[in-house]
């Protein structure tokens, strides 16, 4: 069984029906990340293929690139998950303080609170 309370609620804002917000935010976002990677797998094709050809450089290193990203924020999504599943959820992976919950609202897959995510972004 599911535990959905998975912070101390006098010390958040995240309620059940907020979990359940997320959570469907997540998969909703899993869905979407599949899918777009599937897309991106997928093979070229067009009928004036030498033309293509030379733009096609350009544009293999978007679709690259563009997969790379999806597949980080997939992942990103499967450990919130995984955390809202294993009572995790919520909590910075740094301080372990609560993450601020507008900022879950926002990002529901972060790791960090905000002030550890200046941090972190702020090292070279």
């Amino acid at each position: 069984m599911v535990n959905h309370q998975t912070i101390d609620p006098s010390t958040t804002h995240l309620s059940a029906e907020d979990l359940a917000a997320l959570r469907e935010n997540l998969h909703e976002q899993r869905l979407f990340r599949r899918e777009q990677l599937r897309l991106l797998a997928g093979p070229a094709t067009s009928r004036a293929e030498d033309r293509l050809r030379q733009r096609a450089a350009a544009h293999v290193e978007v679709r690259v690139k563009l997969a790379a990203s999806a597949r980080m924020v997939l992942n990103d999504v499967e450990c919130a998950l995984t955390r809202m599943d294993e009572g995790t959820y919520g909590r910075c992976h740094l301080c372990r303080r609560p993450i601020e919950h507008e900022r879950l609202m926002i990002v529901p897959q972060a790791r960090y609170c905000a002030r550890c995510q200046q941090v972190k972004q702020a090292q070279p």
